[in-house]
């Protein structure tokens, strides 16, 4: 299957919340959603770029947009990253990677001279009617949650 890109329906998915409950994609529908992608929980750059989100989550909710983000982190880092940065959203686990892929963002990495699996940082934000609408990908966190707010606006 190819890469989700702008234009395309988003399929349904299922995966556990930092919350302890099971949360779909349907779960959203009649609403915006910003879904974000990130490697790992309690790093400078994630860590970041989630404050950001949360620091702007009420204007995101002024234009009945919702956020949440995505890694493959277990539920219990998530739950310690949003009990340390106060994250007044969810966070999904995607262990498996199973949306990682479903969104073309699981893919060969390198750091430091070694080569792995990983999160493309990335970020999706999908229409009322679960449309994908604009794409993000390769993003660098500096100045990105405004960019990503200025859409969800011009919606």
């Amino acid at each position: 299957m190819g890469q989700l890109k702008a234009g395309d329906k988003v399929l349904n998915f299922k995966l556990q919340a930092s919350n302890g409950t099971d949360v779909e994609l349907s779960d959203y529908a009649g609403k915006k959603l910003v879904i974000y992608f990130y490697p790992k929980d309690m790093t400078p750059g994630c860590t970041t770029e989630s404050c950001d989100f949360r620091d702007f989550n009420g204007e995101f909710g002024t234009y009945d947009a919702e956020v949440i983000g995505i890694s493959p982190d277990d539920l219990a880092s998530h739950e310690q990253f949003v009990d340390t940065h106060k994250l007044p959203f969810l966070l999904l686990s995607d262990t498996e990677h199973t949306v990682s892929e479903l969104f073309g963002v699981w893919k060969l990495r390198s750091w430091d001279g070694k080569e792995f699996m990983g999160i493309e940082r990335s970020t999706f934000l999908i229409n009322e009617e679960g449309t994908l609408v604009k794409e993000w990908r390769s993003v660098s966190v500096d100045g990105h949650v405004k960019e990503v707010l200025e859409a969800v606006k011009s919606l």
